[in-house]
């Protein structure tokens, strides 16, 4: 179960009386569980998503899963989580087997996916405004040392830098596969599984690897002062944040609890997005406390 926050008395039997008026008004009391991927930015997410339910009245608790989207599918199957945020361009693809559906359009890559959800008996929402894509990054020096600056300058000078980041980018439509159709790069000879934060984070700035794959939401990116390779040919699509859930809670639950998930979907930004990640990764805050800060800031706090 997740931790809950601390309040006074009085507060306590406030909220207690939103718990039971809201509990009695949903039209349901499945337990929603929230799934959280292995990276900090997942944590905030679920974080926020599941606070906001808490305090609406619905029972909630957060599952880490330790692991990344094959994870978030067998947790779904197995009925260890019925919620989770998610990325509408990643879904896609690795649902789709990387057949390349997603486009730039957030509405377009999210009924994309909807279609292939349909047959897992899941249901996304609406799509934040909020979009967070693969991001690769090389130091300063390596970028002057080469002349890098995109992707294209990468598969032109940097076919044998030494690239690092989630295991997953081995098949990943906006990594590894993505760089070999768009830009004719292959860089899985010289590719080294680590993660999506700060195991990759501590390799670029050892040396250990020359280009990092990271996320463009990252705070680290700025605060080291990295280079981040532009995508010129638009290899990456729609990653915006995407609420995905179990269709028998979704019907269990109705308008209700879409709407509140669509509410704040539709509140968070890129920007704010980028500042928690910052938070998270550079001052070292509890995913916990970054999205209480983040809720009542959009006035979701209780």
């Amino acid at each position: 179960m997740r931790r809950k926050r601390r309040s006074g008395v009085i507060g306590a039997m406030l909220l207690a009386f939103a718990l039971v008026t809201a509990a009695c008004s949903s039209g349901g009391d499945t337990e929603i569980k929230v799934g959280a991927q292995d990276f900090g930015e997942s944590a905030i997410l679920a974080e926020i998503y599941a606070q906001a339910l808490e305090v609406e009245g619905y029972p909630v608790s957060i599952q880490p899963l330790g692991g990344f989207r094959d994870i978030v599918l067998a947790s779904f199957e197995s009925g260890d989580i019925n919620l989770t945020p998610e990325y509408a361009a990643s879904m896609l693809e690795f649902l789709n087997g990387f057949s390349g559906e997603a486009t730039g359009d957030a509405a377009e890559t999210t009924q994309n996916l909807q279609s292939y959800l349909d047959d897992l008996g899941l249901v996304a929402f609406e799509p934040s405004p909020a979009v967070d894509t693969n991001a690769f990054v090389i130091t300063p020096e390596t970028s002057q040392t080469l002349g890098i600056t995109t992707l294209s300058d990468l598969a032109a000078k940097g076919s044998d830098l030494r690239l690092g980041g989630p295991p997953d980018c081995e098949t990943n439509a906006f990594c590894i596969p993505g760089l070999q159709t768009a830009y004719g790069l292959d860089l899985s000879g010289s590719f080294t599984p680590l993660d999506a934060g700060a195991i990759t984070v501590q390799a670029l700035e050892a040396g250990e690897i020359d280009i990092a794959l990271l996320f463009s939401t990252s705070g680290v990116i700025a605060d080291r002062g990295w280079v981040l390779l532009e995508d010129d040919r638009n290899m990456l699509a729609a990653d915006n944040v995407v609420p995905v859930l179990t269709s028998e809670l979704s019907g269990e639950y109705g308008s209700d609890l879409e709407a509140l998930l669509n509410s704040i979907s539709a509140a968070l930004s890129t920007a704010e997005l980028t500042e928690m990640n910052r938070q998270f990764d550079v001052e070292q805050l509890d995913a916990e406390d970054i999205a209480a800060g983040w809720l009542t800031d959009n006035g979701f706090g209780g």
